[in-house]
């Protein structure tokens, strides 16, 4: 069985950056299972299973672009301190959840200066080159259930 459109797909993986640095793995941990073909993983990483196999394993560099996207200026923002009401220490790297011109998203706080607080909406990971190392550990055809609600279902998810 290969990863195809509609499949149920689990891998281990370990994410890096261009200076070797680990930012994410699943190695010691479940691994990842997703929908492949519905954008629940980034669209670089999907394109790269795509055809795979159980027991296949390979490293991928993916763009920026295939990942979390270029950093957007206008996604960086100067915003008064009175915005946080209610939070009585504020410290850069905080997050929040917050209306973005896409919906709801999370903004960090990346500069406190004074009364002005710089925050990014930005992903965390945009503008980055990642590399994946990679092993599929299993392919099944997703459930119908799965396929209606476009993602996977865990052990306990009740939808």
């Amino acid at each position: 069985m290969q990863v195809a459109d509609n499949m149920a797909v689990s891998i281990h993986y370990t994410l890096t950056n261009d200076d070797g640095e680990v930012l994410d793995s699943s190695i010691g941990d479940d691994a990842l299972v997703y929908l492949h073909g519905e954008g629940n993983i980034i669209p670089g990483l999907e394109n790269a299973l795509r055809g795979k196999a159980v027991g296949d394993k390979f490293d991928v560099r993916i763009e920026a672009e295939d990942a979390y996207g270029e950093m957007v200026d206008e996604m960086i923002q100067v915003v008064p301190r009175e915005m946080f009401e209610g939070i009585d220490t504020l410290e850069v790297g905080m997050q929040f959840h917050a209306d973005v011109s896409s919906g709801t998203g999370v903004v960090t706080v990346i500069d406190i200066d004074g009364d002005d607080v710089t925050i990014d909406g930005n992903h965390p990971l945009a503008g980055l080159a990642l590399t994946f190392a990679v092993e599929v550990v299993d392919i099944r055809p997703a459930t119908q259930e799965e396929l209606s609600h476009g993602h996977i279902h865990s052990a306990g998810c009740h939808h």
